[in-house]
C-alpha cells in the first residue's frame, strides 16, 4: 500500500552486550561466535581495547594478550555493522572451512598437493636415462637403442630399455630422445624414432651428415596404462657405426 513519509521498519536490530566474570586468565568464552576480533568492541575497566593487539577472537573463543584480575570490570559489545569486501576478513578462514580433496594441512593446501595429486599434479611419472657406452648401429637397419644408466625414474617404470605407463598414470606425456654417431666419416642419412607399443609414432630424419652427427626428437603423446615407449636409431653410412655413448631418453607426465 502506498504511504507518505519514511517506510515503516520491518525489523529492528540492536547492539548486544556481554558481561564477563573476570579472573586471572587470558581465555574467555563468547555468547555469540565471531569471525575475528574486529567484530566486537572489548572494554576492560571502561577502557576500550585495541582489536588484534589487546585481544583476538575466533568463533566463541576470546583470547587476551594480558591476563585480567578478578577485580577487573570487562564487557564486550557485538558490533552490528559489517563492512563488505571482495576478500574474506583477515584470519576469518581456517582449515575447517576448506573442502579441497586430499589431506590438507597448513603447509600443503593450495600448493598443488591435494586436488591435483590424484591427477599427477607433481609431474610423475618422470624419468631420465642414458647410454654409458657406445652401441653398434648396423647399416640400413632400424636398431633399438640401449640405455643402461638410470639417472632418475620416479615410478620405477623404466626397464629393459623401455618406459611403460604405470597403473593410474594415463595421460599426456612429453618425450625426448637423442643419439650421436661416433665416427669421423661423413654419412648419407641419420634417423631417430620414438616407438609406441612396437610401432613408430614419430621420426626425425636428417640427410647428409658430417662426422660425429647428432640427432634428437621430441614428442607429445597421449598414453594409456600399459603403453610402452622405446627409442630406435638408423644410419646408412655403408657399414656399422657406434653411438658416442651420449644417447639419452627422458619423459614426464604433464599436469592437466
Amino acid at each position: 500500500m502506498p504511504f507518505i513519509g519514511n517506510q515503516p521498519a520491518e525489523s529492528y536490530s540492536a547492539f548486544q552486550k556481554q558481561d564477563f566474570s573476570t579472573s586471572a586468565t587470558t581465555s574467555y568464552t563468547l555468547d555469540n561466535p565471531v569471525a575475528n576480533a574486529n567484530e566486537l568492541a572489548l572494554f576492560i575497566n571502561f577502557v576500550r581495547q585495541e582489536p588484534t593487539t589487546a585481544y583476538s577472537a575466533s568463533g566463541t573463543t576470546l583470547t587476551l594478550t594480558s591476563a585480567t584480575a578478578s577485580s577487573d570490570d570487562m564487557y564486550c559489545v557485538y558490533l552490528g555493522k559489517a563492512v563488505q569486501t571482495v576478500n574474506p576478513p583477515n584470519a576469518s578462514v581456517g582449515l575447517s572451512q576448506l573442502t579441497a580433496s586430499g589431506t590438507k594441512d597448513a603447509t600443503t593446501f593450495l600448493r598443488g598437493d591435494n586436488t591435483f595429486a590424484s591427477a599427477g599434479g607433481d609431474n610423475t611419472p618422470n624419468f631420465f636415462v642414458e647410454d654409458d657406452s657406445g652401441q653398434s648401429i648396423a647399416h640400413d637397419t632400424i636398431t633399438k637403442l640401449n640405455f643402461a644408466t638410470e639417472n632418475f625414474d620416479s615410478d620405477s617404470a623404466f626397464a629393459s630399455n623401455k618406459f611403460t605407463v604405470p597403473s593410474g598414470k594415463a595421460g599426456k606425456y612429453f618425450l625426448h630422445a637423442s643419439w650421436q654417431a661416433a665416427t669421423s666419416t661423413n654419412f648419407n642419412e641419420q634417423r631417430i624414432y620414438i616407438y609406441k607399443n612396437g610401432s613408430s609414432i614419430g621420426a626425425n630424419i636428417q640427410g647428409y651428415h658430417d662426422h660425429y652427427g647428432s640427432i634428437q626428437i621430441s614428442k607429445l603423446e597421449n598414453l594409456s596404462v600399459s603403453d610402452y615407449i622405446e627409442v630406435y636409431a638408423y644410419q646408412n653410412s655403408g657399414g656399422s657405426i657406434n653411438t658416442l655413448g651420449t644417447s639419452t631418453f627422458s619423459g614426464y607426465k604433464i599436469i592437466e
